[in-house]
């Protein structure tokens, strides 16, 4: 089973790498959001280092949905789907492997780089390497929310938008403490234990239970 799973792993990174989701677009997406906000609220370099957390998880959340609408729509449009439904693996196993092979060809990318772009927003260069452990820990939440909405969308034509309006709602608990844990390590008055400690929850609890809602969701759209 372990020579499946990598075997599957390995195919969905290259897929995740080669159609748009992966590092390369996702970090120019990146970019394109951070280089626009000094435009929006002016160029007040302290207002821009104060607002720099919440802006880089923001561009981060919006990075990382990037291309996850086409996490299983390629499956369900050959006829793979039915092939990984029916293979040895459990289709939650599927599930978790390719959310994360998604997860390495897009969102852990962001977060080596967030650093140079949070030097870009004025931030102290100090705690930026914190900043992207705050990335790190909530981005598999992110990445896990939004593969149950690509699996319910995974049948309709065009259904990133939908997916996104299902998937933007739940994922402002895991923004509210990302920001929360990004502001306490660039110099925030509150700590960072608490915040931190809550997204590593929300991630583990995003991927024991996100595959198993993601796996019925398809099997829904099979039958």
């Amino acid at each position: 089973m372990s020579k499946a799973v990598w075997g599957l792993f390995l195919r969905e990174w290259r897929i995740a790498s080669r159609v748009g989701g992966g590092a390369s677009v996702g970090a120019v997406f990146f970019l394109i959001l951070v280089a626009i906000m000094p435009f929006a609220v002016g160029p007040n370099l302290a207002l821009l280092a104060q607002i720099g957390p919440a802006i880089l998880w923001v561009a981060a959340l919006l990075a990382t949905l990037l291309g996850l609408d086409r996490l299983f729509q390629g499956d369900h449009d050959d006829g793979s789907l039915d092939v990984l439904v029916n293979s040895g693996l459990p289709l939650e196993l599927t599930v978790l492997v390719k959310c994360a092979a998604h997860w390495a060809a897009s969102s852990a990318p962001l977060a080596i780089l967030s650093p140079l772009f949070g030097l870009m927003l004025g931030m102290d260069a100090g705690p930026l390497a914190l900043v992207a452990v705050t990335l790190v820990a909530g981005t598999p939440a992110l990445t896990m929310i939004g593969a149950i909405g690509a699996a319910l969308t995974v049948s309709l034509k065009r259904g990133g938008l939908l997916m996104a309006v299902l998937v933007l709602p739940l994922t402002i608990p895991v923004l509210i403490f990302g920001v929360a844990a990004a502001s306490a390590a660039s110099g925030g008055v509150s700590p960072l234990a608490p915040p931190l400690i809550m997204l590593c929850a929300l991630s583990l609890g995003a991927i024991a239970l996100a595959p198993f809602a993601a796996a019925a969701a398809l099997r829904h759209v099979r039958d």
